[in-house]
């Protein structure tokens, strides 16, 4: 984890100054990229303990197209919350709890058919289901591309996705992911988004019999509140401890049908939280 540490050092010594949606205000870079070798253990961050069960079960939640609140909170997730309120989703004429169409929906339902009370209908593209089909059948294609952003519904939720787009590539029968995110939170949502995407990779070579490889992560706007700036100085404080590893049990299956009780972490050894208020 040592090239995020460096980007959050990067961004604080050279970051441009900015004002932004939330009007909390940022440092930021345009432009970086980073690389994890998933044969050496999984990317979570060590500098501060983070949640894990709130990062594997929003990936799962994606990966079951679902895009209501419900089953996080029931599962004591509530990382979504503050853009689920009742004020923030009648913004759209949408109860709270509905977030609309964000990750889960794009992933599993892209340009579906919208009803006139505002549900959609499943006739859109499965990305998911797609390029599952084709990393079994053609694993050398370069068309191995989910995106979350649709630009005709990006207005349509409080929360466009930040994480817009991936693509799988396989090579000696190892799997490896690269992620475009054109907004990234540095200090509180980029260690979940590593782990995330590190664990969608680990869950896609699982479910078509290879071996996980690199996951690639590159940035578009990479920027750290202002109200983050001492947490990060803290963090940086911080040596790096050794990766922990992740598996998964059980036999291949259907990437939307794992679980995080399919998911098995060892040696996660992280020094203690840093608290850091979201910006929304």
């Amino acid at each position: 984890m040592r090239g995020y540490l460096d980007l959050l050092q990067l961004v604080l010594e050279k970051g441009k100054r900015r004002e932004d949606r939330t009007g909390t205000g940022t440092l930021g870079i345009f432009g970086h990229q980073l690389r994890f070798d998933l044969r050496e253990g999984f990317p979570l961050l060590t500098t501060k303990k983070l949640h894990t069960k709130s990062i594997f079960a929003e990936l799962f939640w994606f990966l079951r197209g679902e895009t209501n609140t419900r089953s996080l909170n029931e599962a004591g997730v509530r990382i979504w919350d503050e853009w689920a309120t009742e004020e923030q989703t009648a913004r759209f004429g949408r109860a709270a709890g509905d977030l609309g169409p964000v990750y889960g929906h794009q992933w599993r339902n892209f340009g579906a058919t919208k009803n006139a009370d505002g549900t959609y209908r499943a006739d859109g593209k499965d990305q998911i289901a797609q390029v599952y089909a084709d990393l079994r059948q053609k694993p050398s294609s370069r068309r191995h591309v989910i995106t979350g952003w649709n630009p005709l519904e990006a207005d349509a939720v409080a929360l466009p996705p930040c994480h817009t787009l991936f693509q799988f590539y396989v090579e000696g029968g190892e799997l490896s992911c690269q992620l475009y995110q054109r907004s990234a939170d540095l200090f509180l949502g980029v260690p979940f988004n590593i782990a995330s995407y590190a664990l969608l990779t680990h869950v896609m070579a699982h479910a078509t019999g290879l071996r996980v490889g690199d996951f690639v992560h590159t940035f578009g706007d990479a920027h750290l509140y202002l109200n983050h700036v001492e947490q990060a100085k803290l963090q940086l404080e911080r040596a790096p401890k050794k990766l922990p590893l992740l598996s998964i049990a059980g036999v291949p299956k259907a990437p939307w049908e794992y679980t995080v009780a399919d998911v098995s972490l060892e040696g996660y050894d992280p020094h203690p939280h840093i608290k850091a208020e979201v910006s929304v």
